[in-house]
């Protein structure tokens, strides 16, 4: 798996996640913690600043994952760099979401 792979299936994993009990708030809260660095590093407008572009798929690959990950992973891939801080965030939220005991489909399959 990719890095950005990596980032993509965990941004997919999260938003899967219910939002009761304790271990998928855990994951909940992991999750919005990378969305938001995601968001952020987006916004800084990498790439002659199509920043609103890839926040704007960021948003879209929320409500459907299937249809925007294609375009999501190029956004990634071209409009931010994924560093220690942001590999570190998606590997813990695919960590928490494992101790849950559900790991989605587009996370195991990705």
């Amino acid at each position: 798996m990719t890095e950005v792979e990596l980032v993509a299936t965990a941004l997919a994993t999260g938003a899967a996640a219910g939002l009761t009990g304790t271990p998928r708030g855990v994951v909940h809260d992991l999750h919005a913690a990378l969305r938001e660095e995601v968001r952020r590093r987006l916004t800084r407008g990498g790439n002659g600043g199509r920043g609103g572009y890839g926040v704007r798929v960021l948003d879209a690959y929320d409500t459907d994952p299937d249809v925007w990950r294609t375009r999501l992973l190029q956004v990634l891939a071209s409009e931010m760099e994924i560093d220690d801080e942001v590999r570190a965030a998606a590997r813990a939220v695919l960590r928490a979401q494992r101790r849950t005991g559900r790991i989605t489909g587009d996370a195991v399959g990705s």
